[in-house]
């Protein structure tokens, strides 16, 4: 971090599109709304608002289904405010959050971070790819191979048969989907970038509705479980019912999982990431100093806001049952009918994970390409080249997470990774403001280190707070490949704020009345 002003290379690991001017390459500049809050907002809204949510409000209630979602938006709210300090302080190259942290702790500290950020990245290719998946099959059950699993949920007078896709066709179907979304990445990587916009459209619409939906709910239909926007559904789904549920989600008092609010957290925290997709695309910005934190921070407030309205609205519309056993209810209540919310959430997910399998392998051969680890040369890549090997290595984690088959399982360690990341960023902001360099000059002024250390510590917070067990394991891969570093690394030839504390402690020794 010497504050100069490094020129961007334009390659396509930096994520920059190229076009030709007068036989000249030249970039092509975005504004705040198509570089970064379309992006942000692509890579926040997803999955877990489609298919999920309205279970975790059903199980946690509305009360505790708002402090969740403050939780997890406090997090990376604060974290946007870090991001927007280092991204400000000077020019950004390719890596994204890498290449931030790299920068202000240390190579050792910024490889052990990015490749952990790396597999959260491909191991949420493969969520996303399990979440188009299970919504298909329940779209179209008859495209199973398998059987179909078929719960008996005896809430109500008469039980209730509920039934969930099989594992295997969800294992199948996932690997197919996975392979062929290669096929596009390594087809047409440009194109994928352009289109990526596109995406949104069907998310948006298919959420608006959902909302109409909700207004219009029937209320005359006693067994549907809508009983419309009433105040005593409101009043009967405020406090939570935590209880144990099947492979599948469904309640089943002989199921092998229970549920509780740090377990919730887990499973919620992935639909407030994304908020890193502006800042990778730095490259592709007119105006950086402002683009990046307007934008992120915009898309954070909005998609946090849309998240506390859903928990009001979907609490009370329809009974617990209904909320806990319809894994796809906001398509059951969209109008005018469902097939709007199913291609907007298959769109909307296979959009998400061509961006994870296109931005993954990106970040490893931005380390490889610092040539600090000897064992990565193999993800090297040139200025004018693709990340052929770094794409087939994402994709085999990305398949090997499909083979689980179960989302439930795969969004906790996706939390993990990225918390680890966020909790870098946090800290990185925290020890430059606080040592006060001067290089550290960021434009954007509204951050504090007291902030960042708030950030921080909520990050280390939330891990414990889901599983210490994932955290340690966690913690312990990022200490490894930080030692690994440390011994087969090659030095880094920028400097770091651990480099700047020591100058800063030597120079104040010398300056202190003592010193001779």
């Amino acid at each position: 971090m010497t504050g100069e002003q490094i020129p961007t290379p334009s390659s396509p690991r930096d994520g920059e599109d190229i076009s030709i001017t007068q036989g000249h390459p030249k970039p092509l500049k975005m504004g705040t709304m198509m570089g970064v809050f379309v992006p942000c907002l692509q890579n926040i809204l997803g999955i877990i608002y489609y298919i999920r949510f309205t279970w975790i409000v059903g199980m946690a209630g509305i009360g505790q289904g708002l402090i969740l979602v403050l939780l997890c938006g406090l997090c990376t709210f604060l974290t946007t405010i870090s991001l927007s300090a280092i991204a400000t302080n000077g020019a950004m190259k390719g890596g994204g959050p890498y290449y931030l942290i790299g920068r202000a702790l240390g190579p050792e500290v910024g490889i052990s971070i990015g490749l952990c950020f790396f597999l959260g990245n491909a191991v949420a290719g493969a969520l996303y790819v399990l979440g188009a998946v299970e919504t298909f099959l329940k779209a179209f059950p008859a495209a199973g191979i398998f059987r179909e699993t078929i719960t008996k949920v005896n809430g109500t007078a008469v039980a209730e048969s509920i039934q969930s896709p099989n594992s295997h066709d969800l294992q199948i179907y996932g690997i197919v989907v996975t392979i062929l979304l290669c096929f596009i990445v390594f087809g047409g990587v440009k194109m994928i970038n352009r289109v990526a916009p596109a995406f949104l459209v069907p998310v948006l619409l298919s959420i608006f509705c959902i909302f109409i939906g909700i207004f219009l709910a029937k209320t005359d239909d006693p067994d549907s479980n809508f009983t419309g926007l009433r105040l005593k559904s409101f009043k009967d789904n405020w406090g939570s019912a935590y209880q144990m549920t099947n492979d599948a989600g469904i309640p089943d008092p002989t199921g092998g999982t229970y549920w509780s609010f740090n377990e919730l957290v887990g499973l919620f925290f992935p639909a407030v990431t994304g908020i890193m997709a502006g800042s990778n695309r730095s490259a592709s910005l007119k105006d950086t100093q402002r683009s990046i934190p307007v934008g992120t921070l915009a898309a954070t407030l909005t998609t946090t806001s849309l998240y506390l309205i859903s928990v009001l609205f979907f609490g009370a519309v329809a009974t617990r049952n209904k909320l806990l056993t319809d894994r796809l209810l906001t398509a059951t209540i969209a109008w005018p009918f469902p097939a709007i919310v199913h291609v907007g959430i298959i769109l909307s997910t296979l959009g998400a994970a061509l961006q994870s399998l296109t931005g993954a392998p990106r970040l490893l051969a931005a380390i490889a390409n610092d040539d600090i680890l000897p064992i990565l040369n193999y993800f090297k890549v040139a200025d004018t080249s693709e990340p052929h090997i770094a794409t087939l290595f994402t994709a085999f984690i990305c398949i090997g997470c499909v083979v689980i088959g179960n989302l439930d399982l795969i969004t906790p360690t996706v939390t993990m990774f990225y918390l680890l990341c966020y909790s870098g960023v946090n800290l990185s902001c925290f020890l430059l403001d606080l040592l006060d360099a001067p290089s550290w000059r960021p434009r954007w002024k509204y951050h504090h280190w007291s902030l960042s250390f708030v950030g921080a510590s909520l990050c280390i917070v939330i891990m414990f707070l889901i599983s210490w067990s994932f955290t340690v394991v966690a913690i312990a891969l990022a200490s490894l490949i930080y030692k690994y570093v440390g011994l087969k690394g090659k030095a880094g030839d920028w400097g770091d704020g651990f480099k700047s504390a020591y100058f800063q402690l030597a120079l104040r020794s010398l300056r202190s009345p003592g010193a001779t």
